[in-house]
């Protein structure tokens, strides 16, 4: 079992930055790829990035690309999500998942283990 715990989120103005932390508990996450996804009321959960096992590949949504910057850090069995230029459309619960595979994925489904999430709010 793994468990995982977001924090970081909150209120920040359009055009802040915010730094989510993912961190693991339980079995060791350093073989698992990693991702964030984000839920915007009445909408459906969407893929925002994913991380390998390594940290050496990477994937984002077309949506957060060159705003948003995924790492890891195997040692602490942490991964980020810093998140810059936001806007009001970022507004959501980010979630971080655990996938039991070492490649990236874009798919909810592709995770087996998920946090509770962290509110992010943008205000314009």
């Amino acid at each position: 079992q793994v468990q995982l715990v977001e924090s970081g989120g909150g209120l920040v103005q359009s055009g802040g930055s915010l730094r989510l932390s993912c961190a693991a508990s339980g079995r060791t996450i350093s073989t698992y790829a990693m991702g964030w996804f984000r839920q915007a009321p009445g909408k459906e959960r969407e893929f925002v990035v994913s991380i390998n096992w390594s940290g050496d590949s990477t994937v984002y949504a077309d949506s957060v690309k060159g705003r948003f910057a995924i790492s890891r850090d195997n040692a602490k069995k942490t991964v980020y999500l810093q998140m810059n230029s936001l806007q009001p459309e970022d507004t959501a619960v980010y979630y971080c998942a655990a996938r039991l595979f070492p490649t990236v994925s874009t798919q909810v489904i592709g995770f087996k283990y998920w946090g509770q999430g962290t509110q992010v709010t943008v205000s314009s």
